[in-house]
């Protein structure tokens, strides 16, 4: 009898504590539950904040294990770093991909999950920067010669953007613009791979609450999303999209996220 395969390991990189319950959350929890190991990195807040400790609780949730934070701040809260943290859009790119690769190598993920390069319907500049901090880091970390302190090397198999296509959109991009927002979704062949996350909705959902003190304020998306009715908000945060960029040959078969 053929064993099934099991679900490949994940690891999300984000910019800021919610993105990870926003963007994946679905997808986080459905691996989890699969008995896939799950963690992710947030590249923004410090462990002394109040944003540090809500995701605590969300990661709980998605059974994500423990926050993993890069230690920058919010290009526009400089609440997000009291002791004076560089903003992540300052960071030396040099210095930010080896705390990235540091984590890549000792957490070993088969999957890196994290931003686009639009910054994510909105264009947050922190989003944009986190971009493109994951794409050096994911080719770095398999790399012998490059940040030789940072651990063994480990060349994930796979890279995936969260995006949002023109065509799936749908009720989030009105829900965006009725706070003046901009809503930067990608031509539809962008995508890859669209996931729907319906039976871990409950779950996503409970994780977006965990950050309560967006979801107290009123233009933050996960505010936004609890003045909906249920089914309108089950509907926006039910399906997920990620394009699959392209990575350094490794070896083995190429991990796919669970459809």
């Amino acid at each position: 009898m053929t064993q099934p395969t099991a679900a490949p390991s994940l690891l999300g990189v984000w910019a800021h504590p919610d993105d990870e319950s926003l963007l994946a959350g679905g997808v986080l929890a459905q691996h989890a539950a699969a008995g896939a190991r799950t963690a992710v990195v947030t590249a923004t807040w410090t462990a002394d904040t109040h944003r540090a400790l809500e995701l605590a609780d969300a990661l709980n949730v998605l059974g994500a294990g423990p926050p993993r934070l890069l230690g920058y701040a919010d290009a526009r809260n400089p609440a997000s770093a009291p002791g004076g943290a560089v903003r992540l859009v300052d960071a030396p790119l040099d210095e930010a991909v080896g705390r990235l690769v540091a984590h890549i190598r000792e957490l070993q993920p088969d999957i890196v999950l994290g931003h686009d390069a639009t910054g994510q319907l909105t264009g947050h500049p922190d989003h944009k920067r986190a971009h493109q901090i994951t794409l050096l880091a994911v080719e770095a970390a398999g790399l012998p010669h490059l940040y030789p302190d940072a651990g063994e090397p480990w060349q994930p198999a796979a890279l995936y953007a969260a995006t949002h296509s023109e065509s799936g959109v749908g009720r989030l991009g009105p829900l965006l613009q009725s706070v003046g927002k901009t809503v930067l979704a990608v031509p539809d062949a962008y995508v890859t791979t669209t996931i729907d996350v319906s039976p871990w909705a409950a779950a996503k959902w409970e994780a977006i609450c965990a950050h309560r003190s967006e979801v107290a304020r009123p233009r933050p998306l996960p505010g936004l999303l609890a003045r909906l009715p249920e089914p309108d908000r089950t509907e926006i945060i039910s399906t997920e999209q990620f394009t699959r960029l392209t990575l350094s040959p490794a070896p083995g078969a190429p991990h796919k996220l669970i459809a």
